[in-house]
């Protein structure tokens, strides 16, 4: 079975639609085998109190990306994906502009996935370094994928 990008990136995107992605402007931008990659605005919005991106935006991103990612691997009407532990290492500030957040497959288990999330900016320099584990849990009889 072939990777289909376009589906994996309509899948996330839609995913988004009406959830904290969607108030950070969040867009899921590429996708491929074994990673997937979104941008998010840097403004006002998402700043802390000195003008510069937020830690919590930042991880926000590392976080949907990641998660997002896991999506690609399981059949959402029947498994859920669950952060389970994230962390994150800021590295460079950054004002305004784009971050784009890439999370990388780097152990893809059963019940467990765990990625590394590199977010950069514009020239490819690194703001932060994360790594998030994600659970992969049977979806439970009661629950439908979101828009359904």
């Amino acid at each position: 079975m072939s990777f289909d990008k376009e589906k994996a990136l309509k899948m996330c995107n839609d995913f988004a639609k009406n959830t904290l992605m969607e108030t950070l402007e969040i867009v899921y931008t590429d996708a491929g085998e074994g990673f997937l990659e979104a941008k998010m605005p840097v403004n006002s919005r998402v700043h802390q109190p000195m003008g510069l991106l937020h830690g919590g935006a930042t991880v926000a991103l590392a976080e949907s990306v990641g998660s997002a990612a896991s999506l690609m691997f399981v059949n959402p009407e029947l498994q859920e994906v669950r952060g389970i532990e994230i962390s994150a290492n800021h590295l460079r500030s950054k004002r305004e502009g784009v971050v784009t957040g890439t999370a990388r497959i780097i152990h893809q288990g059963r019940s467990l996935h765990l990625w590394e999330i590199r977010v950069t900016d514009e020239q490819g320099k690194l703001i932060s370094l994360c790594k998030i584990t994600n659970m992969i849990l049977p979806r439970r009889a009661s629950q439908a994928p979101k828009g359904e």
